[in-house]
């Protein structure tokens, strides 16, 4: 059989003709690039300002920003960069000379540390689910920090022979667990059910607790260990799944592709595992393909106003100069390549780029960040659109991801574009 024809590579106009409108990021849907959210009310309401990371990837920022967003609280947001991005604000270090994210001002007063943070918000705005410092809250904080520990564990420690490799698995499958038998004592999904918050029935803080690291196990054992947390445990599958129908948590929710990639600088190493299933996970994690159901169970939207390839190609158009400019083929050589790719992504069908491109394209598959630039559904619409096009010119790779730092993924040629 012949092949297929291929589609001629849009231009930016017609492009920009199928994009999405964005929704309000200071009233609508939870989203990463808000620096105001109000939920309707008036600015004068305003007592909170929160200082998070510039790549909404900060576990204990994520933590923050959830309660918030759950109890609808009004905030200002005002975002920094942290240090395996980039050089970190020189105004923030003024205020905070730590450095440390995240932190956060309530009627003018400075709070750091996310748990500090929470009480504070909890003793102002009153609580998310049950007090924070109730028996059953404590013990279920305590049980965050054992399956945490163990997560580092298993993940961190350099070099383990099959039989440690073995004994830490088993042992962060104990404490997991454990985590399902505190999910099987409640009637529905939840830790902590909130039902004293504007958006009705939500989880409460001993969720909120859990889910930025249990979030980042799910990927990264995957990618490293080849572990698939939401089969081994299906009380937790159960209880990410529902999370994914909260357009709260989805406003906040990271790829497996973010997670794995921006671990190791955070953590100091993740060590891999190498088998079969290992091998499998990483790759389709790597080319953008994703895992499925094993990564999230949100159903991709089949509203036109709000699909997720609309959306993804908005945030394209957005910052189209910046990146342009810095992709290795430099801007003239990744202009049709980039056309293509979104052509594809926008019709579904074959666009051929220009030859030689594959490393360009492969170099910005690896350079999206979730929720940072848009969400989960749309960053995998793009990367695989990316990858697939990549495919028509060649296997070139782009250069490696760092392992030590993300100064790549440095925000600051973004923040005026």
């Amino acid at each position: 059989m012949p092949p297929a024809a291929s589609t001629k590579a849009l231009d930016w106009q017609a492009l920009a003709e199928l994009t999405v409108p964005e929704a309000d990021r200071i009233n609508g849907p939870t989203n990463a690039q808000a620096t105001l959210r109000l939920f309707g009310q008036s600015e004068k309401a305003l007592r909170v300002t929160l200082y998070r990371d510039h790549h909404a990837w900060c576990p204990y920022c994520q933590k923050v920003w959830l309660w918030l967003e759950w109890k609808q609280i009004p905030y200002r947001i005002r975002k920094v960069t942290m240090r395996c991005y980039g050089e970190k604000e020189a105004w923030f270090k003024k205020k905070v000379p730590s450095g440390m994210l995240p932190a956060l001002e309530l009627d003018g007063r400075l709070i750091m540390e996310s748990d500090q943070i929470l009480l504070a918000l909890e003793h102002a705005f009153g609580p998310l689910g049950h007090q924070l410092e109730e028996p059953r809250t404590l013990k279920l904080r305590d049980l965050e920090r054992q399956l945490f520990g163990a997560w580092c564990r298993w993940l961190c420690t350099a070099r383990l022979n099959q039989r440690q490799e073995q004994a830490c698995r088993e042992q962060f499958q104990i404490k997991a667990r454990m985590m399902e038998h505190q999910l099987s004592a409640e009637q529905g999904p939840w830790l902590d059910p909130a039902s004293n918050t504007p958006t009705s029935a939500c989880p409460g803080s001993a969720d909120v607790v859990f889910i930025p690291y249990v979030e980042r196990m799910n990927a990264s054992l995957a990618y490293y260990k080849g572990f698939s947390l939401r089969e081994e445990h299906p009380a937790i599958h159960k209880w990410f799944k529902a999370l994914e129908e909260l357009e709260v948590y989805r406003g906040t929710q990271g790829d497996f592709h973010t997670h794995a990639h921006d671990l190791p600088p955070q953590m100091g190493g993740c060590w891999v595992a190498p088998n079969p299933k290992q091998q499998e996970l990483a790759e389709a994690i790597d080319c953008g393909e994703g895992l499925a159901e094993l990564e999230t169970c949100w159903a991709d939207p089949d509203n036109s106003k709000t699909r997720p390839e609309g959306l993804a190609l908005s945030r394209v158009l957005k910052h189209r100069q910046r990146l342009l400019e810095l992709n290795p083929l430099g801007s003239i050589r990744f202009d049709q390549p980039l056309r293509a790719t979104l052509t594809r992504m926008a019709l579904g069908a074959s666009c051929s780029p220009d030859p030689g491109s594959a490393r360009g394209l492969r170099y910005l598959r690896d350079r999206i960040s979730v929720p940072r630039d848009m969400p989960l559904i749309s960053a995998r619409r793009l990367r695989q659109a990316l990858e697939q096009t990549a495919q028509l010119d060649s296997p070139e790779m782009g250069a490696p991801i760092p392992i030590y730092d993300r100064f790549d993924q440095n925000p600051k040629p973004f923040l005026t574009s």
